[in-house]
């Protein structure tokens, strides 16, 4: 629908019976984790460092809540100080993202395009952003300076064909696995409820 690759996910995948936000943390990577902790996170998934980068490409859609960046872009001596900008983020945009989350701690709904200038279209624009400084999660923008990542933000800003490859390829990967099957599983009718769910 907006624009990325075909991913051909198998079948016959159940959903889980329960869901516990408890035993996600510390499986998924937070906008202010060190690169280490990121490839440690992915790598705990049998994700490869080319796989991460490709699979963070989805961040070229969507968007972040400005408490999620904020400490990034406010800085604490000077909390609106229009000079202030994050070492490898573009200036201008840091000054706009500081007019735009003004209000992040009266308004918990704030927020900003994760691709400032594509937000709705999955391309490789989320990379050439990183390239020139237009990364909005602190996590993000590291992958452009790290030398374990950099390569594979390159290939892709400079390739789409590239990245939507290994976007697909890694999310195949990704979706097999903890395959729950038989009773371990259900399949939901609608897959943001369980069978049960009396709402």
């Amino acid at each position: 629908m907006v624009g990325g690759p075909r991913i051909n996910v198998k079948y016959g995948r159940k959903d889980s019976l329960d869901s516990d936000m408890n035993r996600v943390e510390g499986k998924l990577a937070r906008p202010n984790m060190t690169m280490d902790h990121i490839i440690s996170i992915f790598g705990s998934a049998g994700l490869t460092v080319q796989e991460m980068v490709a699979l963070v490409g989805s961040h070229t859609i969507g968007f972040s809540h400005c408490k999620e960046f904020a400490s990034r872009i406010f800085n604490s001596n000077a909390e609106h100080s229009a000079d202030f900008c994050p070492e490898g983020m573009n200036s201008k945009y840091a000054a706009e993202l500081r007019k735009l989350c003004s209000n992040y701690t009266k308004d918990a709904e704030m927020s900003a395009f994760n691709d400032v200038f594509t937000p709705g279209k999955f391309d490789n624009m989320y990379y050439k952003n990183l390239q020139h400084g237009y990364g909005l999660l602190e996590s993000d923008q590291a992958i452009a300076f790290d030398n374990r990542t950099r390569p594979f933000v390159d290939l892709y800003a400079a390739n789409e064909t590239a990245f939507f490859d290994a976007f697909a390829k890694a999310m195949e990967k990704f979706s097999e696995q903890r395959v729950k099957t038989e009773l371990n599983g259900d399949v939901r009718r609608r897959c943001d409820q369980y069978n049960d769910y009396r709402g």
